[in-house]
């Protein structure tokens, strides 16, 4: 900092034009408040949020305190009533005024003019307004704030309160402001608690420690704008803790952590009824979250004060934190501090800091995206309904098969684009991951480090909100289950610490995504005896290794010895198995004593497109997922026998296959009736396959799915139907049902 009056030439830098043009950002704004109003106040507490990041140690000691003095002008705001007045207004107005002359002297090297009195430019080094200062600014905004004095500087009281502080929701009147709140603030907490986590691994790190401040700065003012008292105290108290470790006056330790997450944890407890009462969930009531005894430790924490944490947080360190797969650790691909700063990139993220600033964001009802998305497939039909169409191709006309052809390429990138809409990174459901296995990995006193790779990836949206149930449940049993104490791998030879891989990557026409890890594997004898205890295998029933670790998905099965609150009442796995079937996916494992296992999830990309087989049964035409299908062939003569009690089984390379004689489940009158005439499409569910019979192959597809309505909502044959080129419906065969169905004998079914 510059310590004189006068700035040389040399200090004119970049940071001196990046405070001019951020000032005149702000004098665009002040131009548009009104008294009594809140329009323009986030965009100016961001903008000044950017002055504040800029490198000052060679800045003027004016340039300094004018900055101090519009914080503390901003944050009597927030923390009051949320709003503009004439004098709030007018004083924000006269230190525009006074920074500019400053930044004019600056950028001329020559002698700085006086400071008005309020900005007591004489304390060294100063980074917020001194007390004598706050009387002053307190007195001058007296009549714009009734809720009194700026609680800038006034921590927590340490003595019990009576009850809890309630916050009230006006529904009638900020309902849509409360919906950004809820949505904002939950990106907010999200990149917050990633940022917290990479802290722990780099605890001196000063852009984390900064982003994360500004987080908490932004969550208190928004909080702070729509009254939400208990929120708003709750995050100063966070941003005073952070505010400590910028100052290097804190030390981030495994307490100061635990005690960050807890505040984050706390805030997403509130974020959580605000979003249930939007939702209709008891509107109008008090929504109470316990704050009293955390916002104590948190006080406790401060720097200043006896250090008095609360002895019941954990003292073991914990484990490796996540690191990317393809060098160090680094922040997630998309942070939503990003958009809530919208005066610059955070920090929290070097990759954001190369991003354009062209690149924007609308937030819309998703509603009307899958509405769009609906009516670009029902666009896709009927072009392709009029290219196909008899008449259209009798006409001998070159210009109109030209046409045709452009308005199928237009259509198509279309559907593309349209798609593309729903299509989101797997990468920050993977990022939700990394809390798990910490806290996990702490509970069982076990070392485990997360690795992820392939977040860019996408899938559908609605893919990766059901998908969230069933990666919890694998990381679970993988930490659980899998990774063994740090002492038990030492013994076998192994590094103390345990990975965990989670991937995700394009492949065989979908998404793969495998949840791996390094520890013992699974026990092929314990799940066979387990089983064969609950009944769900024969004594004698020989089975293959694929077979017993498909036994771990049976609902209620568990191989813990003992309860707890992570395992051992068999409900996990069950969930994963059933959630991704849900989605037309599929699980398999595999697995090496003492090396490991690996789940791998294969999905579709989405749910509205489905890449399908067209098959045809006599004169009706059905479609079998692709994902389902392992192969297709024309069977020779003896390949097809009958054994006793199995009905018709067909040898493909050894292994004899069900096989279900497809028009005759159905109803559908088929033209094959010996085997050899038709083509045998051998299909995969779980560990199970069956061979379907069919008339002919007619092609290979991308159809858009159409719901059956509630008409036939109770079958269970049919996953949906689809309107094909000719403008024929093509129904969508369930591939799980059908191979898990009675077989048939001769066109006969077995009871």
């Amino acid at each position: 900092m510059v310590s004189g009056n006068v700035a040389t030439p040399e200090q004119n830098s970049p940071v001196l034009a990046r405070a001019t043009e951020l000032l005149a950002q702000l004098g665009e704004e002040l131009a548009f408040v009104e008294p009594g109003k809140d329009t323009g106040l986030l965009p100016i507490n961001s903008l000044v949020m950017d002055f504040e990041e800029l490198p000052r140690e060679n800045a003027p000691e004016v340039f300094n305190a004018g900055l101090a003095t519009v914080r503390a002008m901003l944050d009597h705001i927030l923390d009051g009533v949320g709003k503009f007045s004439e004098d709030s207004i007018r004083l924000l107005t006269r230190w525009h005024e006074s920074m500019s002359s400053v930044l004019a002297a600056w950028e001329r090297g020559g002698q700085m003019p006086p400071a008005p009195p309020a900005w007591n430019p004489s304390a060294p080094g100063v980074v917020a307004v001194p007390a004598p200062t706050l009387p002053t600014l307190n007195s001058q905004l007296s009549t714009s704030a009734a809720s009194g004095p700026s609680t800038i500087n006034q921590q927590p009281s340490t003595t019990p309160s009576a009850d809890e502080p309630a916050i009230q929701l006006n529904l009638t009147d900020d309902s849509e402001l409360l919906r950004e709140f809820h949505s904002e603030s939950l990106e907010l907490l999200q990149a917050i608690e990633q940022g917290v986590l990479r802290l722990e691994e780099s605890p001196t790190d000063a852009g984390t420690i900064n982003s994360i401040f500004r987080a908490f700065h932004t969550f208190k003012g928004s909080a702070g704008l729509l009254h939400l008292d208990a929120l708003r105290d709750l995050a100063h108290d966070l941003e005073s803790l952070l505010d400590g470790a910028r100052r290097s006056e804190l030390r981030i330790t495994s307490d100061v952590i635990n005690l960050i997450l807890a505040g984050a944890d706390t805030l997403k407890q509130f974020a959580t009824e605000i979003g249930l009462q939007l939702g209709g969930v008891n509107p109008g009531e008090p929504i109470v979250v316990p704050t009293g005894l955390l916002r104590r430790r948190l006080k406790a924490a401060l720097p200043g004060e006896r250090s008095t944490l609360n002895p019941q947080l954990p003292t073991t360190p914990a484990p490796p934190l996540p690191r990317r797969a393809d060098g160090p650790s680094s922040a997630a691909p998309e942070s939503p501090l990003a958009a809530a700063l919208p005066g610059g990139p955070s920090t929290l993220n070097p990759q954001l800091s190369t991003t354009s600033d062209a690149t924007g964001f609308v937030k819309l009802d998703t509603r009307k995206l899958d509405s769009l998305v609906d009516l670009v497939g029902e666009l896709v039909i009927a072009q392709s309904m009029v290219v196909q169409d008899p008449d259209v191709q009798r006409l001998p006309s070159r210009n109109l098969a030209r046409c045709l052809r452009q308005l199928g390429r237009i259509t198509s990138e279309l559907q593309r684009t349209a798609m593309s809409l729903r299509m989101v990174p797997i990468g920050r459901m993977f990022q939700k991951m990394t809390r798990l296995v910490r806290d996990l990995a702490a509970q069982q006193q076990k070392q485990v480090q997360l690795v992820v790779d392939g977040e860019e990836t996408e899938l559908d949206r609605n893919i990766v909100e059901e998908l969230s149930d069933p990666l919890v449940h694998m990381i679970r049993n993988a930490v659980d289950h899998g990774i063994e104490r740090p002492s038990e791998r030492l013994a076998s030879g192994k590094p103390a610490s345990g990975t965990v891989r989670l991937s995700a990557s394009h492949q065989r026409g979908g998404i793969v995504i495998e949840a791996r890890d390094d520890g013992k594997g699974l026990d092929r004898e314990r799940i066979l005896a387990k089983a064969r205890e609950r009944n769900l295998v024969k004594p004698n029933a020989s089975l293959s290794e694929a077979e017993i670790f498909g036994l771990i998905f049976a609902p209620g099965f568990s191989t813990a010895e003992v309860v707890t609150d992570v395992s051992g009442r068999g409900v996990g796995m069950d969930v994963v198995r059933r959630n991704i079937e849900k989605l037309r996916g599929k699980v398999e494992i595999q697995s090496v004593p003492g090396q490991g296992t690996t789940f791998t999830i294969l999905l579709p990309l989405t749910l509205a497109i489905i890449d399908g087989m067209l098959v045809g049964i006599g004169d009706d035409r059905y479609i079998i997922p692709t994902l389902s299908v392992r192969e297709s062939f024309r069977p020779r003569p003896g390949m097809v026998t009958t054994v006793h009690e199995r009905g018709e089984v067909v040898s493909v390379r050894g292994k004899l296959t069900p096989v279900l004689r497809l028009g005759d489940h159905l109803g559908t009158p088929g033209r094959a009736v010996d085997p050899t005439e038709g083509i045998i499409v051998v299909v995969e569910s779980g560990d199970a396959a069956r061979g379907l019979l069919v008339d002919q192959l007619l092609g290979k597809q991308e159809v858009v799915i159409k719901n059956l309505g509630e008409t036939f909502r109770r079958q269970e044959l049919l996953a949906g139907a689809a309107i094909l080129g000719d403008g024929r419906v093509g129904l969508i065969l369930d591939v799980d049902t059908l191979v898990k169905c009675q077989r048939t004998t001769n066109g006969q079914r077995v009871q």
